[in-house]
């Protein structure tokens, strides 16, 4: 499993909130869900995980900092989601909702609907797997890609 990166910030008194999440390619990465992106601490992938991107990742929605959680609860919080790989990087917004559990040990979603799990991230996304950019997923389905979803909470 890749290190936990020590990066949580607040740039200033009421700005983002922001934390990030490693993670690492897998040689079956699809990323071809129409309303989903993932990234999961799992090490296996199958062809049925169309919505993963990333595998390994060093934590789960339940490993978030906590400030960035309270900004995902806060109903309509916008939220920048920022996928970082090979010097490349894949931007989508969303929002955050009250009902978010944010406690899956394993799994991060982001989804374009309104449908809440304790694996969600963020719902109402502008993007989702199939939107990142095929060279950048090209990446992706080398273990020895490495990658960072930045998630930063206004």
């Amino acid at each position: 499993m890749l290190a936990p990166p020590k990066e949580v910030s607040s740039a200033r008194e009421g700005g983002p909130i922001r934390d990030k999440v490693s993670f690492r390619g897998h040689p079956m990465v699809r990323s071809t869900h129409a309303t989903t992106m993932e990234v999961t601490t799992e090490g296996h992938l199958t062809e049925k995980g169309d919505c993963i991107i990333g595998v390994e990742a060093d934590r789960g929605c339940s490993g978030i900092s906590e400030a960035v959680r309270e900004g995902l609860q806060r109903s309509g919080a916008k939220v920048t989601i920022k996928i970082r790989i090979g010097g490349r990087t894949f931007q989508a917004t969303a929002r955050g909702d009250a009902r978010l559990e944010l406690s899956h040990p394993h799994d991060i979603v982001i989804r374009k609907s309104g449908f809440v799990s304790d694996r969600t991230l963020a719902v109402g996304a502008s993007a989702a797997a199939k939107d990142i950019p095929r060279d950048m997923v090209r990446l992706l389905r080398s273990p020895a890609t490495t990658g960072t979803l930045e998630i930063e909470v206004e």
